[in-house]
């Protein structure tokens, strides 16, 4: 059966996975215990996006909104490649220096379009 050194050895695993489940359940417990629930028409108002729900569900957005959002993936993808090859570069030869040019190449090309469509206009 189990050994009593494998119990030991997992006790510890085991009796944290016991208090964060424990602490976890009455961390969502309590609110819902002890929360009012009472709404009004403030509380049930739109506070964060500042325009009201929609009526439908087929309302266009801006097309602004899909660009800068294009934008921001564009460079996030660019620095979370840039950081990691930078350290190996050394390691990796030419080959890992064309192959990043090329990378860099496709994301520029996406910062013309955004560019081209007017995304950093005010």
């Amino acid at each position: 059966m189990l050994d009593e050194a494998m119990i030991s050895a997992y006790l510890p695993v085991l009796l944290l996975i016991g208090i964060a489940m424990f602490l976890g359940s009455v961390i969502v417990l309590i609110p819902i215990l002890t929360g009012l629930k009472k709404p009004y028409k403030e509380k049930n108002s739109q506070y964060e996006c500042g325009f009201k729900s929609f009526d439908k569900t087929s309302k266009q957005f801006d097309v602004k909104f899909y660009l800068i959002s294009m934008l921001f993936i564009v460079f996030d993808i660019e620095i979370a490649f840039l950081f990691p090859w930078a350290t190996v570069l050394q390691d990796i030869g030419i080959a890992g220096f064309i192959s990043m040019m090329i990378f860099i190449f496709i994301l520029g090309i996406g910062f013309i379009y955004e560019l081209k469509k007017g995304a950093l206009d005010s």
